[in-house]
């Protein structure tokens, strides 16, 4: 089994409403993004997935993230779902699962994990 992981980070600011503490004040991150894919075989060149292409789909899907209110996205807002790092891992593994590097027969997504302090992560995955 091979496993690759590329991270990668953004700023942001969010609030956990109703949380029983400060956390329901607005705060910000710096949340770092990590993703990790697996698969038991290599291409032609010898890799399971090219580093470049998954780097630039989560550069993509951070874009999207970085520099905002988190709560006024429309992916947390319209779902009325707090941008917790939990729902944050699960909103960006759902962005990346679908692109084309992961094709589902050699490279398939493992998780993604969402580091919201250097002591604090959770990882999301489908399994």
């Amino acid at each position: 089994m091979f496993e690759i992981e590329v991270q990668d980070t953004f700023d942001a600011a969010h609030r956990v409403v109703s949380y029983p503490g400060k956390c329901d004040r607005l705060h910000g991150h710096t949340w770092r993004v990590e993703v990790n894919a697996a698969g038991t075989e290599l291409d032609e060149l010898g890799m399971l997935v090219d580093f470049k292409g998954v780097r630039q789909k989560l550069k993509d899907v951070l874009g999207e993230l970085d520099h905002q209110y988190l709560n006024e996205l429309p992916m947390f807002k319209e779902h009325n779902i707090n941008p917790t790092a939990e729902n944050i891992a699960k909103y960006i593994y759902s962005a990346i699962k679908s692109s084309k590097v992961f094709d589902g027969e050699r490279a398939v997504l493992k998780s993604v994990r969402v580091w919201e302090s250097a002591h604090s992560a959770v990882r999301y995955s489908e399994d």
